[in-house]
């Protein structure tokens, strides 16, 4: 089952006086992200996170003074759909603060991507090697060892016998293509992924409502 994000943004009164919340509802996540890249959140949020990053921010539950939409929001679908977790908020301080050079656990990332198989419509219109052609099928951590599975389906890796030995590189199949290479922060969350629009709009209203003004309230399912 796919995991989906759900969230908002909210802000702080900048004259707050007491007399009511002090966080406002300003727009839902999904205009800007609405995309299912589980490095990332694996990375920001410990959500399905294959790659075992330490998480920025995981579980922290619904902020005490969380907006009343946003609460609302969160029980209507709580209600509605019990496979819903993982709530936890984020502020742009600490976004803005983050180290995108750490790399990410394991020494690399192998990624695989399949062209048509045998009986597919496109199967004999595929040229090998263009990459239009291909689909993301999946990323794999890898440790000291290529998984077995790899090996058994694709044979030793030409980069290396071990991934101890083994330099970043690309190569393909008859049928598929692969990449090794290690990977940071900043390829799963940073610029030109799709975290980018989100990082972007909170820092603009930090200039407004300051940097500790300025959250990402989150849940999946």
């Amino acid at each position: 089952m796919p995991t989906d994000i759900y969230g908002f943004l909210e802000v702080r009164r900048p004259h707050f006086d007491g007399s009511s919340n002090p966080w406002i509802c300003l727009m839902d996540l999904a205009p800007l992200h609405d995309g299912m890249d589980y490095a990332a959140l694996g990375c920001l949020f410990g959500v399905r996170n294959w790659l075992s990053w330490e998480p920025v921010a995981a579980d922290r539950g619904l902020p005490p003074d969380v907006s009343a939409p946003v609460r609302d929001d969160y029980e209507k679908w709580s209600r509605l759909d019990g496979a819903v977790h993982g709530a936890t908020w984020v502020s742009w301080a600490e976004l803005r603060d983050l180290d995108l050079s750490v790399p990410a656990p394991g020494r690399g990332v192998l990624e695989i991507q399949e062209g048509p198989r045998a009986g597919h419509p496109d199967y004999n219109r595929w040229p090998a090697g263009n990459p239009e052609w291909y689909g993301l099928r999946q990323r794999i951590r890898v440790d000291d060892d290529w998984p077995d599975d790899v090996v058994e389906t694709y044979g030793v890796p030409p980069v290396g016998i071990t991934p101890v030995e083994a330099s970043p590189g690309c190569w393909a199949t008859a049928d598929a293509r692969f990449q090794y290479d290690s990977r940071t922060r900043q390829d799963f969350i940073g610029p030109e992924t799709d975290w980018e629009h989100v990082f972007a709009v909170m820092r603009a209203l930090g200039q407004r409502f300051g940097d500790d003004g300025v959250r990402l309230v989150v849940w999946f399912d």
